[in-house]
């Protein structure tokens, strides 16, 4: 096919996803009066038609026999690129508690220093008691005052030998307090360090998995021609426009009415703000993410710092009924919770999807949902 030729046809095929694009955003509403159309100026993820419904789409080429179809490649890609998410996610999870771990051992060594400054001035005190003692004569004054003929020094020195007896006691006992602390930090940060090093054990295990896991993915798609390549995400925007159209018929978001908080509001426009930057695992920008570094960092700028993967969101945020759904909730995705994404309102949430693709807006439905739920509850 000549340059030209093949030009014309991915003109053709640029001016068809354009059109698709505007006849999705000013369809009419469907389930329960909700549409998937942005509430602000981002535009979301075009959901063209059928392929071979209009001249000019590509089209993909007959697969040799025995060789997968586009379709099944495209499934064998996002199969790759859904593991490597959840691998990412252990990566994530490892390394923020490996930086917990480690600032923690940092304040353990501080504690451990007080601590041996603090058994320094203890024994400090008690050989000036030994030294007082050994210039009388082996007996301390309150008792010598004590064995004295005189009444009133003898009431006397007892006073100050009891005192002085509680004081030797409690310095005694300080110092043993001070010295088991000490032995409970060593413990203490022994395990923290044994933690550590597993921790980054399963870093490394997790970033050899992403890694082989995009590898492949990448290796399948390199081997596809252009129009397969184009095609492909074609297809990636139908199958994604059939599962929203069938979420949204469902009457999934019939009840939803909740407005966005302010910081909900800050958290979406800082979101929406990123579209068009690349997904790249383990990024917390400000020049690319991956799916949970946009929502956390989301969150971040609107003043409330979140946990960092998709699976601690969903551990320690609070669950909401997708009813009760408002913008700045965060949408939890597949049964391992491996993907996040922020809901941006009127059906659409914003999401950084997976390695060669970009922040972009989708619809709520376009995934299998596992939970919903709320940072600023």
């Amino acid at each position: 096919m000549g340059t030209a030729k093949r030009a014309s046809r991915r003109h053709g095929a640029s001016t068809l996803t354009l059109l698709c694009a505007m006849a999705i955003l000013t369809a009419p509403a469907i389930a329960g009066g909700t549409a998937y159309a942005a509430p602000a100026a981002p535009v979301p993820s075009p959901a063209p038609p059928a392929p071979g419904a209009t001249p000019g789409s590509p089209v993909a080429p007959t697969p040799a026999p025995g060789a997968k179809s586009l379709e099944q490649t495209r499934k064998d890609i996002e199969g790759l690129y859904r593991q490597a998410g959840s691998a990412t996610d252990a990566y994530n999870l490892a390394e923020s508690e490996t930086k917990a771990q480690s600032e923690r051992i940092v304040e353990i060594a501080k504690l451990v220093v007080a601590g041996q400054d603090r058994i320094s001035g203890l024994k400090a005190r008690a050989g000036a008691a030994a030294r007082a003692q050994y210039r009388s004569g082996g007996l301390p004054p309150g008792a010598q005052l004590a064995l004295s003929d005189s009444p009133g020094q003898f009431l006397d020195g007892a006073n100050r030998l009891r005192q002085g007896e509680k004081a030797t006691t409690d310095l005694v006992s300080e110092l043993n307090r001070t010295q088991s602390d000490l032995e409970r930090y060593a413990k203490d940060a022994g395990a923290l360090w044994q933690k550590m090093e597993e921790n980054r054990a399963k870093q490394e295990a997790a970033k050899k998995e992403i890694e082989g896991k995009i590898k492949a993915a990448e290796e399948l798609e390199n081997k596809l021609e252009a129009e397969e390549k184009a095609r492909l995400i074609q297809l990636e925007q139908e199958a994604q426009y059939k599962a929203q159209t069938q979420w949204l018929s469902t009457g999934a978001l019939k009840e939803a009415k909740g407005s966005a908080t302010d910081a909900g509001k800050r958290a979406v426009q800082f979101a929406t703000a990123q579209m068009g930057k690349p997904y790249v695992w383990g990024a917390t920008g400000p020049n690319s993410y991956d799916c949970s570094g946009l929502t956390s960092q989301a969150w971040l700028a609107a003043g409330k710092a979140i946990p960092r993967t998709s699976q601690e969101q969903l551990r320690l945020l609070p669950k909401v009924a997708m009813k009760d759904i408002r913008p700045g909730d965060l949408i939890i995705y597949w049964d391992d919770a491996s993907h996040v994404a922020m809901y941006v309102g009127d059906g659409a949430m914003v999401h950084s999807p997976r390695p060669g693709r970009s922040v972009t807006m989708a619809g709520v439905g376009s995934m299998p949902i596992k939970a919903v739920v709320r940072p600023d509850a």
